[in-house]
């Protein structure tokens, strides 16, 4: 059974860093894309960040330069460094574990940032 648990969110004020952690079970973690998904208050879930088996990374317009996201293939965890916070980033964040057809998810962490 595939288990995605995000870690690390809470209430940090603007201008913080913070950074999230994926821990993955039950799956070959190297075969997978990871990917962070951010889903603000009364919005659409987005895709911030995203990073591949080989470590290509790419990266949302609203979080280039400020966020990095890095992969540990030996400990099957994924990490969202997230710096310079900035309210609009408030929201909850989703781990995502994709390769071809299958996909799936975490069941989300919240960060608030709020001075």
């Amino acid at each position: 059974q595939v288990h995605l648990e995000e870690s690390g969110g809470g209430l940090v004020q603007p201008g913080d860093s913070l950074t999230l952690s994926c821990a993955a079970s039950g799956l070959f973690f190297s075969y997978y894309t990871m990917s962070w998904y951010h889903q603000a208050p009364g919005k659409q879930r987005e895709m911030i960040a995203t990073i591949t088996p080989g470590h290509s990374v790419r990266y949302a317009d609203s979080v280039e330069g400020r966020f990095r996201i890095s992969r540990d293939n030996t400990a099957n965890t994924a990490a969202l460094l997230m710096t310079g916070l900035a309210p609009e980033d408030s929201g909850f964040y989703y781990c995502n574990a994709e390769r071809s057809y299958q996909t799936y998810w975490g069941q989300g962490i919240q960060v608030t940032v709020s001075s």
